[in-house]
């Protein structure tokens, strides 16, 4: 399985970015998640869906900005990050962690999107 974001940038504070994942064939995911990494710090979970009913979840500091839409039709994932401040620069990445068997399951990584967000 191959997950493909983009969409990253460079951006003014305030402005808005939507980020693109796709992946290469339908998958059976228990959830599919956008986390993002900046240099020194560990990765963090931003927003995530389930693929059982579509709950979402997200991250307090992105609350009320972003929103994660899945297509599984397109077999893509968005999110789109609306009133982009400096502290949403990092790098993001696609996870998707896909059921393999009725007991176990594998994550897999897209490449990452760049968010940089400067005046």
């Amino acid at each position: 399985v191959q997950l493909q974001a983009s969409g990253g940038g460079l951006v003014q504070p305030g402005e808005s970015l939507k980020l693109s994942c796709v992946w290469s064939r339908s998958l059976d995911y228990h959830a599919i998640a956008w986390f993002r990494q900046v240099p020194g710090k560990e990765r963090e979970a931003v927003s995530c869906v389930s693929g059982a009913d579509g709950s979402a979840y997200y991250h307090d500091s992105v609350k009320g900005r972003f929103t994660i839409v899945r297509d599984d039709a397109e077999n893509t994932l968005y999110l789109q990050m609306n009133s982009l401040k400096h502290e949403d620069t990092a790098v993001y990445y696609c996870r998707a962690d896909v059921r393999t068997s009725p007991w176990t399951s594998t994550d897999y990584w897209g490449q990452g999107t760049e968010v940089t967000v400067s005046s």
